[in-house]
């Protein structure tokens, strides 16, 4: 009979499939923290970038995003 290669299986994942189901939990990452105020801090960040741009001139916005550029290219 012929050998057949197998790739080995990560075992981090085995280790988590495992652990899943033997806890029948499911994993939820708000789980204790009050509803309303994780809604209010996902609709203040979405309000504070946009107050934030438009205080900011054209010039003052175009310096940032190059600098912005600059960081990523210079990232090894």
């Amino acid at each position: 009979m012929p050998r057949r290669s197998r790739k080995p299986a990560d075992l981090n994942r085995v280790a988590a499939a495992i652990l899943d189901e033997a806890t029948d939990e499911d994993h939820d990452p708000y789980a204790g923290k009050n509803p309303a105020a994780v809604e209010l801090d996902r609709l203040g960040g979405k309000k504070g970038w946009k107050a934030m741009a438009d205080k900011l001139s054209d010039e003052e916005r175009s310096e940032s995003a190059r600098r912005a550029a600059r960081a990523r290219w210079e990232k090894p």
